[in-house]
């Protein structure tokens, strides 16, 4: 497969743990694996808004999303 963008490998866990997001053994055999999230970061990198779960199949609705960048971006972002 070709793909036009980057993908991350994070085997030993260093940037799931940076964001928060180890569910410790929390994959099909008991290993470590992330949990669902989702972040709004800004041109600086700067978190301005995430999401987190439990659940894969829980994620924040479209309009939550859209509402929380309006609350964090300012005119002129």
């Amino acid at each position: 497969m070709h793909y036009t963008f980057p993908l991350l490998s994070d085997a030993d866990t260093t940037v799931i743990r940076r964001y928060d997001l180890l569910h410790a053994g929390g994959g099909p055999h008991k290993e470590n694996i992330s949990r669902p999230g989702e972040f709004l970061v800004d041109a600086t990198g700067t978190v301005r808004w995430r999401n987190l779960t439990e659940n894969i199949g829980v994620r924040a609705r479209p309009d939550e999303v859209l509402a929380a960048f309006d609350r964090n971006v300012s005119p002129g972002d």
